[in-house]
């Protein structure tokens, strides 16, 4: 393990170091920088492709080779973090995270870009799930809230942000800013790492499932692909192939962890319905919320007609609402337990997006500012609570498990959301039969968009489903620590 096991007769659930605010501030800071920069070029790409002299369609290589090495280099990372101890492996990711930042910034062509984005998404692979392995295994399952709501809010705020950063600083300065922006951050990030996290030596005695590692990345992969050809056009077929090929990678993976001594990751930590629940109503949850600053941008200027500023400035109340809600969302969790509040906040949210699909042109900027701010609110709370309530009763042992799958997920999560919202304006494009022959007759620009916000709040309810079947006291030992119910409490394997 990379870090020291607990004496002797110590409680499987102590931790070992004590938790860091400052430290899970770090973690969240390079959290943001990552994920920012997985969606922060859309608004570029036009300006991208104008000095490299080639299509803009041809620029989406490159975000598309970032966010699939993202996803297969989570894996790997996890291994890597216990082989050769955490506090290297997340330095490195910064350093080599902040390097290619500098190599994108100077790059010549489309292919030096997006060779120097693959190099930056190794990078950024190794933050995510690392970091947030540092500051888990330092903290107490009573403490794990407050943790938790440190590390959530860069995959809350970067995708809102992402569209008004990128589009700032490509109208005001150029696209290289983008990534040269990176290079004190990094430095920064870098230096405080040293500092901050503390030094635990590897087990170079632990293997690597080097088959379960090959069959995990090439469905991830594969998935990842399929994903992102589906929100283009005319890749359906091969969309379709490239996901089932991914599906069936996985399940292999799946097949091959469960017969092995040592595999990659310890399937057993699906057996906590608490850490299911991210991969069944959690995973619904984040691919709708990652769908809606997709389709608001869209739907301000092409159904709308409003230019870029003034819908960036819409958006950015979805970021407000996330703010704005955050010191309450740890009392709301303690107060009422965390299937209320993930039965409310998915109810609420998909209440919000069906509002989405009643707004047009004329509805006062006002009352679209007030329901965004409420939708943001709601999701931060969804959100929050999902992110701590998977590692409630999952044990220290499992924790690098449960991370890693974890971080895989929110990435195939955000990746669905966006190739789901490009489906839907396709598939809907006249509002199709969810708005009626009105709309078609009308040829309403707006009437895709209602028609996908219907449909993503369809698919919320699903989760809140999901939510409903989760025992009464989920978690209590982490949103209610000291109170919880024995029934709740969860049980330790023996030995």
């Amino acid at each position: 393990m990379s870090e020291p096991s607990p004496p002797h007769g110590t409680p499987p659930s102590t931790p070992v170091d004590r938790w860091s605010p400052r430290l899970a501030l770090l973690v969240a800071a390079t959290f943001f920088m990552e994920f920012l920069d997985g969606t922060v070029l859309t608004t570029a790409i036009p300006s991208i492709a104008a000095d490299f002299s080639v299509p803009s369609a041809d620029v989406n290589i490159t975000m598309t080779a970032y966010l699939m090495t993202v996803a297969m280099g989570i894996p790997l990372s996890g291994w890597l973090a216990e082989r050769v101890g955490a506090r290297r492996v997340f330095c490195l990711a910064i350093a080599t995270f902040t390097v290619a930042s500098l190599l994108c910034a100077l790059s010549q062509d489309l292919a030096m870009l997006t060779m120097s984005r693959v190099l930056q998404g190794a990078g950024g692979a190794m933050m995510v799930p690392v970091g947030t392995l540092v500051v888990l295994r330092g903290t107490a399952k009573k403490d794990l809230l407050r943790a938790t709501a440190y590390l959530v809010w860069p995959g809350l705020l970067a995708p809102v942000l992402a569209p008004l950063i990128g589009g700032a600083l490509t109208t005001f300065l150029s696209w290289h800013w983008i990534f040269l922006i990176n290079l004190p951050l990094g430095l920064a990030a870098f230096l405080a790492a040293l500092r901050l996290v503390p030094t635990a030596p590897g087990d170079r005695t632990r293997r690597l499932d080097w088959l379960g590692l090959a069959l995990t990345t090439l469905g991830v992969g594969a998935v990842v692909v399929g994903l992102e050809l589906a929100g283009g056009r005319g890749s359906g077929a091969l969309a379709a192939l490239s996901i089932t090929a991914g599906a069936l990678f996985l399940a292999a993976a799946v097949w091959w962890m469960r017969r092995v001594s040592s595999p990659l990751f310890d399937l057993g930590v699906f057996s906590a319905r608490t850490f299911r629940a991210t991969a069944t109503g959690g995973f619904i949850y984040r691919l709708t919320i990652s769908a809606v600053p997709f389709l608001l941008p869209l739907m301000f200027q092409n159904g709308f007609g409003w230019d870029p500023l003034r819908a960036g400035v819409l958006v950015a109340a979805v970021f407000v609402g996330n703010i704005g809600i955050k010191p309450a969302t740890t009392p709301l969790i303690r107060r009422f337990g965390f299937k209320p509040v993930l039965v409310f906040a998915s109810l609420a949210s998909a209440a919000t997006f069906a509002l989405c699909a009643l707004l047009d042109a004329g509805t006062p900027e006002p009352l679209i500012f007030a329901l965004l701010v409420a939708s943001g609110a709601f999701r931060s709370i969804g959100f929050s609570a999902y992110a701590s309530v998977q590692y409630a009763d999952v044990v220290p042992a499992q924790l690098p498990s449960a991370n890693a799958v974890s971080a895989t997920l929110v990435q195939l999560a955000a990746a669905a959301g966006i190739a789901i919202g490009a489906l839907l304006i396709r598939a809907f494009p006249a509002g199709g039969p969810l708005l009626g022959a009105a709309a078609a007759s009308a040829g309403d620009p707006v009437a895709p968009y209602r028609a996908a916000f219907l449909t993503i709040a369809v698919l919320m309810l699903l989760s809140t489903l999901d939510s409903l079947t989760l025992p009464r006291h989920a978690g209590a030992e982490v949103s209610r620590p000291g109170q919880a119910p024995a029934a709740a409490r969860p049980r330790r394997p023996r030995a």
